[in-house]
Formats: C-alpha cells, sequence, structure tokens
C-alpha cells in the first residue's frame, strides 16, 4: 500500500569491523521491516558472519550503528535480547541434555515464570516437531534434530526478530525442506533475517534479498530485482565478478579480421599479469572474528 511505512526491525548502518589493517566489513547499511524474511547472501567469507555478530551483539562495531527494533544493540543490550532470537551456525547446545532439559534450562535463565515456560515448551515442540526425540539425548540426535532443538531454544521467549546463520547448513534434503517450511511459517508473523550463500534458499524463502561481497553491499531489493529478467545465478555471478559456465569467453567469440586469438590470448595473458602485479584488496579470513 502507498504511503504507507512498514516499521524497520533490523538495521546497519553504516556499519564497519577493522582488524588492524583488514576490514572484514566496511559501510555495511541495509534495513529489514516487520514480517518480512531477508536472506543475507554471499560466498564464503563475504563477511555475512561478522555483520550477524554485530547485529546481535557478540561482537562490537568499529564503525556504525546496528539497530533491533529501533534499539542501538551496543547501548540496550538487554532489552534487545528480549526482542530477538539467534541462531548461529552449529549452535550451541549441551550434548548431554535431552531437549526437555534443555528448553528448561535456557527457560529459567531467560526468568520465565513455570506457568509460562511450560507453555512455550509446549508451543516450540509443536512448532519444530520434536515429540519423538523430547526425552532422547541431544548427542543422539541427527544434525536434523539438532537443528530443530537449536531452533526450539531460539523461539523459546517468543522473540518478534530472528537472526539465523546457515541455518541449512549440513542437512539432508527432507531436513532443509522442513527448516524452510518454519521459516516460511515464522515469516508471516516475524522478521527474520537469515544468512546463506545457497540461491535455492532465497527463492524458497526470501521476500528480500541483501547481497555481500568482500565486505561490502552490493546489492538490496526483492530476489526479482536481483533476477532482472535472469536467473538469480548468473545475478550472483555478476555481482560477485565471476563468469558463469553460460557467460561466453573469449575462446566462443569470432576472432576479428587481422587480429588473431593467438593475439587476443596474449592480450589477456598481460593483463592479467598487470593486475596480479598490484595490491590485491584485503579479504575476509576465518580468523579474529570473520567468518
Amino acid at each position: 500500500m502507498t504511503g504507507v511505512t512498514q516499521e524497520v526491525m533490523i538495521e546497519a548502518q553504516g556499519l564497519s569491523k577493522f582488524y588492524r589493517d583488514f576490514a572484514a566489513i566496511r559501510d555495511v547499511s541495509f534495513a529489514v521491516p516487520r514480517a518480512q524474511v531477508a536472506a543475507f547472501l554471499g560466498p564464503n567469507g563475504a563477511g555475512k558472519s561478522t555483520t550477524m555478530k554485530i547485529l546481535t551483539g557478540y561482537a562490537s562495531p568499529s564503525e556504525g550503528t546496528a539497530r533491533i527494533a529501533g534499539l542501538d544493540v551496543s547501548g540496550h543490550r538487554i532489552e534487545v535480547t528480549a526482542r530477538l532470537g539467534y541462531l548461529p551456525e552449529n549452535g550451541p547446545l549441551y550434548p548431554e541434555m535431552t531437549p526437555l532439559e534443555l528448553l528448561r534450562f535456557f527457560g529459567g535463565a531467560r526468568g520465565l515464570p513455570k506457568p509460562r515456560l511450560k507453555e512455550r515448551i509446549d508451543a516450540v515442540v509443536d512448532q519444530c516437531n520434536l515429540h519423538a526425540v523430547l526425552e532422547k539425548s541431544i548427542h543422539k540426535l541427527s544434525k536434523g534434530y539438532r537443528q530443530r532443538v537449536g531452533m526450539a531454544q531460539v523461539l523459546l521467549h517468543e522473540p518478534d526478530i530472528l537472526i539465523m546463520d546457515e541455518p541449512t547448513g549440513g542437512l539432508d534434503p527432507n531436513q532443509i525442506h522442513d527448516v524452510r517450511e518454519l521459516i516460511r511459517r515464522l515469516g508471516q508473523t516475524k522478521t527474520v533475517l537469515l544468512s546463506t550463500h545457497i540461491l535455492q534458499e532465497v527463492e524458497a524463502v526470501a521476500d528480500h534479498v541483501i547481497l555481500i561481497h568482500e565486505g561490502r553491499i552490493v546489492f538490496d531489493g526483492t530476489p526479482a530485482q536481483m533476477a532482472d529478467g535472469g536467473s538469480l545465478e548468473e545475478a550472483f555471478y555478476r555481482f560477485t565478478g565471476k563468469r558463469s559456465a553460460s557467460m561466453p569467453s573469449e575462446l566462443d567469440r569470432p576472432v576479428e579480421p587481422g587480429f588473431t586469438l593467438g593475439d587476443s590470448l596474449n592480450a589477456h595473458s598481460t593483463a592479467d599479469s598487470i593486475t596480479a602485479a598490484q595490491p590485491a584488496e584485503s579479504r575476509e579470513s576465518e580468523s579474529e572474528g570473520a567468518e
């Protein structure tokens, strides 16, 4: 509806994170409104996890501001955690506990009164379909079930904002389908930001795409806008500077009269040598909080 401004629930404003001379992310800005599923897309090492750690308060930005439901994360940590559910990649679980014990433990840590805690445990067990494994030790569960337990823990205090880092990583196709179905249902009433490098994930669940490459935002819009009449795969290659197999190379093009294929290849070889001699832009590493 025109003229109606949606409430922004997740906001990054000029976020940068430096480790000495290395920039993990630089000047990252975007906003996700209420009741929207946004895919935070990018190649491995692009800066997704670093950004998410800053948005959730697990890391501090070198520059810029992160806001959750309008609250500055750095100055309102307690208020933010009440509104936010965060599922990191390989989220922390206590393997010796059962899912029921884990949910009771985290509910108690959050200060939920016993009647309310029982009500919420029943609700998240239904949402995440954990009935069959509720009394089984977590270390005996499949990765798919462990991911569901992590999701249940995130939903326990009924947050209206969810941030998930690679929620389907390492799952089999059936498990991926179940998690995506859950995300779609949650996105009807909650604001969801999920990081991924899987284009099928974007097509399956996302209303909004934020694409990061080498620590900078290179696209922010809808999946259709990103595809721009083509495929998301081609768009991803275009924005990240990689040629796909379907894009013509110099070898596929006709050779112009008076200009041999050898001349063409030699010209590109020379250009590549010049490029290689120039200082390469810093890329995000696995160390010191980078993804």
